[in-house]
This record gives structure tokens, sequence and C-alpha cells, in this order.
């Protein structure tokens, strides 16, 4: 039998390029070595969006297609919708009762969070508990394996600890999963902070090319190199961290380039555009070519086969508890 994996992003629509190169181009080879379960989050959108839900149901449509132009197919992995498998937020609740608050505290993930998206005074339960529901996610279809991206490594730090203390408690039936990275684990928003659509500096795959080459022009660059001449310190470059995904075999030539002051930023990032317009041609043809008069019965039937599995995993977690 293959290994499983279990994955998933936020139902938050459209996908950007830290989606695509962070963890689809990994999801897409990962679906011939492995049984994969690729959940659209919509419970997850509540921790932070609980009053802004109003595209919720038109949102997880547009990550199916996304995710379907980006090369997920259906008849190789099961994607569903988390809200239509409710069998997680039970096991949520199970998990909740051995978590200490302290695992949670000390998150780095939701300390950046909270920062990035100024929820200071607006921390409520469910997003502190997001790691925990995390948790039941991925230990709901016994994963081997999450392919996520960096920022993800301390919740996938936490899953293994609940696996490991309810193995503990009650007995030995939840793996604990390891993190597959990506060549490209992290990929920055347009000013330097994680890429999101919610803090307005991310690039969306099947964006206009002309719209992506508007927003390269803003892309943060090396605050120190003002003229075309001056010499450019290229890891702290947001233009330079995309050449990485899109011109790998010239890398060295343009960190060389940079160093030495024989490269302008202008000229930098239109050839940067240029080349990451190049690269997500095939991602933008094939928008197309999904059926989307199909993506609800897709839904519908990856969520169906989502829940026979959690459903047996759950009734074995009441059995070692002795719950009913």
């Amino acid at each position: 039998m293959k290994k499983k994996i279990l994955s998933g992003n936020r139902a938050t629509g459209k996908i950007h390029i830290g989606n695509l190169f962070g963890v689809l181009t990994n999801w897409v080879k990962l679906q011939s070595k492995y049984e994969c379960f690729y959940e659209i989050a919509d419970l997850h959108v509540l921790t932070t969006n609980y009053n802004h839900n109003e595209h919720m149901r038109s949102n997880i449509k547009e990550m199916a297609i996304d995710w379907m132009a980006c090369g997920i197919s259906p008849e190789k992995s099961t994607i569903f919708i988390q809200s239509l498998v409710p069998e997680h937020a039970e096991l949520y609740l199970f998990f909740s009762m051995l978590v200490p608050l302290g695992w949670l505290e000390r998150n780095p993930t939701l300390k950046e969070q909270i920062r990035d998206l100024n929820l200071q005074d607006k921390v409520n339960y469910g997003l502190l508990g997001y790691p925990v529901l995390q948790a039941a996610d991925i230990l709901a279809y016994k994963a081997d394996a999450v392919p996520v991206g960096e920022d993800q490594l301390s919740h996938i730090e936490i899953t293994r600890e609940i696996a490991r203390r309810f193995n503990s408690v009650y007995k030995s039936i939840f793996p604990e999963p390891k993190a597959l990275l990506t060549d490209s684990p992290k990929v920055p928003g347009l000013d330097g902070r994680k890429m999101s659509k919610s803090l307005d500096n991310a690039i969306l795959v099947d964006e206009l090319p002309e719209i992506t080459k508007e927003k390269v022009k803003k892309a943060f660059t090396d605050p120190l190199k003002i003229h075309k001449n001056d010499k450019g310190h290229p890891d702290g470059c947001v233009v330079f961290a995309y050449y990485k995904l899109v011109n790998v075999e010239k890398i060295e030539e343009v960190r060389k380039l940079c160093t030495q002051g024989k490269i302008g930023c202008v000229n930098c990032k239109e050839e940067l555009a240029n080349l990451l317009n190049k690269l997500l041609v095939p991602y933008r043809e094939a928008y197309s070519k999904v059926n989307q008069e199909d993506i609800d019965e897709i839904l519908e039937e990856g969520s169906r086969k989502a829940r026979k599995v959690a459903k047996e995993t759950l009734c074995e977690v009441k059995e070692v508890m002795n719950l009913w």
C-alpha cells in the first residue's frame, strides 16, 4: 500500500506563486508516489475571518479550479472540503484535551500571523487552537508525511507531539508525520513579508501578464543599491528570491552581476517579469481546459471519500478512549 499524504490550503480563493512554488509543484509530483488527500480548509479561514466569509463558497471553487489547472488530478488524489468531513472537528475536540496551553502560546507561526494581520487584541480560541485542528486534519488520515511551506514546520512539530502524547496516553494508533519541504519552501511577498493576498503583496498565478509586470516593478529590492553601479546585496532582495524560482541555471550569474554593480534594479525587474510570465504560461493556459461545471461533483465525491477514511480513524480513537 502507498503511504499517505495530507496537505491543504486555507479557502481564500485564487492561488499565488507562493502557493505554486511553496507546495503545489510538490503536490503534483507526490501524486504518483503517495495516496494523497488535499484539503480546502474552510474551517481554518474562520479563525481570522469568521465575520467576513461572504465569499467562502466561491473561494472554495476558485481554489479547486486553480489546483486542477496546476496539475492536481481528482483521478489521482482526493480533493475535499474540510467542513464536509465533520470528523475533523470531533477529533480536534479530543486532541484539545491533551494539548498544554504553552504549546500553542509559543507557536512562532501564530506570533507572525498576529503581527502581520494586526490581531494583537483579536486572538480568539479558534486561532490559538489552529495547530490542533491542523493536527486533526493530518491524523484523521494517519498521514505519513505532510508537504508544507517552511512557515508550517512548527505546526507539523505540534502534530507530531500530539500524536506521541495520544499514543502514550491511550494506544499507539497514529504515525508521527514528517514534513516534506519543496525546493522553494518560503516565497516572500512583494514587500518582503510572507506572501499573502490579505497583505496585498501577492502575485496571482492566473492574473494578466501586464499586472504581473506592474507588481514586479514595485517589489522590494536592496535599499543600499540606489544607483545601477552600486554593489548590491542579493540575499536580502525579493527580486533575487524570485529569480531563484524562475532562473535557477543562471542564478549565480545574476548574483555576480548584482554584487559587482553591473546590473540595475530596473533592468533586473524587467527581465524577471518576462521570465516569470513565461514560466506561468502553461498554468494560465490550463485554466481554460478545466471543466468548471464538474467542480461541485468533484468536491462532493472527494469529501465522501475523505470522510470514509476519517470515520474509520475516529471509530478507532473512540474505542481506545473508551467512548461510545
